[in-house]
């Protein structure tokens, strides 16, 4: 009987996919010279269906100062200045290759710090949030802790803008309608994640997310930060928050130094895509 498994050396690209509470990625090591990553390449990969599918690509290179440098892109070919769980993901892929327990990552954000936490957990210092409408950014000065839209909610940068609602119960928003029609809020001019959320017990919050040019996603680190902080800044919860999202559990640690985000990940499988493939959607 043929095998089904193709062993056969390929000539293409290697990527790795990742998540991070069902926040799924893929990942490509573009140290060494790999072709660059083009708006119309993230999209391709981005399929589902025709490609591999991912919530967000990260592209790894090196970096000067750091021990490397990390950009995103979103599944419609956007690119995204932060991505909290495929930071921890990609911290925790190279601290085990390297054998070592703590890494720093270039972001846009600056250059963020990854740490073993132990028991198969990964830590990522986001930095610290953005409060302020311009650095947000939002369209117009106003009190980032109450917008003037329905529902209340709150604005907070974390490299990315954040919109926070909290509600009487998650579960019951219409998130694919509520999310699409926030992203493209004109409050918004870079358009942003949503965020619905309610306090389930002290310090332990419920949270769904719509993400920015991605949709609908079991899981967002950027945003469990943002609505951590929200939820800080609305007197809901203290600094330490448990969160908990479609994909699992989250923890939330807004410190002194920026706000650590502590959870599990897990490379699935490593690829090559093919030169015939890539030629096609080059």
């Amino acid at each position: 009987m043929a095998r089904m498994i193709d062993d056969t050396p390929h000539s293409g690209l290697p990527f790795l996919k990742m998540h991070g509470l069902g926040n799924d990625f893929v990942v490509i090591d573009a140290r060494g010279g790999v072709a660059p990553v083009t708006a119309g390449l993230a999209r391709a990969l981005a399929d589902r269906h025709r490609g591999v599918g991912f919530d967000q690509l990260a592209v790894i290179e090196d970096d000067t100062d750091a021990d490397l440098r990390l950009t995103f892109w979103n599944a419609d070919g956007s690119l995204s200045a932060a991505c909290g769980n495929a930071t921890r993901c990609i911290a925790r892929h190279e601290m085990d290759r390297r054998g070592v327990a703590a890494l720093t990552l270039r972001t846009e954000r600056g250059v963020l710090h990854a740490v073993d936490a132990g028991d198969g957990l990964t830590s990522v210092n986001m930095g610290q949030p953005m409060t302020d409408w311009a650095d947000i950014p939002l369209a117009a000065a106003m009190d980032t802790l109450h917008l003037p839209i329905p529902g209340d909610p709150v604005a907070t940068g974390m490299g990315n803008p954040h919109c926070s609602f909290f509600v009487e119960d998650a579960e019951a928003v219409d998130l694919a309608v509520e999310g699409a029609r926030m992203e493209h809020h004109p409050l918004f001019p870079a358009r942003t994640n949503v965020q619905f959320a309610h306090l389930i017990g002290p310090d332990h919050l419920r949270m769904r997310v719509w993400e920015r040019g991605a949709g609908v996603t079991l899981a967002s680190g950027s945003s469990s930060c943002a609505v951590a902080v929200a939820a800080v800044r609305r007197g809901l919860t203290g600094r330490k928050v448990k969160i908990t999202l479609d994909g699992g559990d989250i923890w939330i640690d807004w410190r002194d130094d920026g706000v650590w985000m502590t959870g599990p990940t897990a490379t699935v499988f490593s690829g090559v895509l093919t030169p015939e493939w890539l030629a096609a959607v080059q």
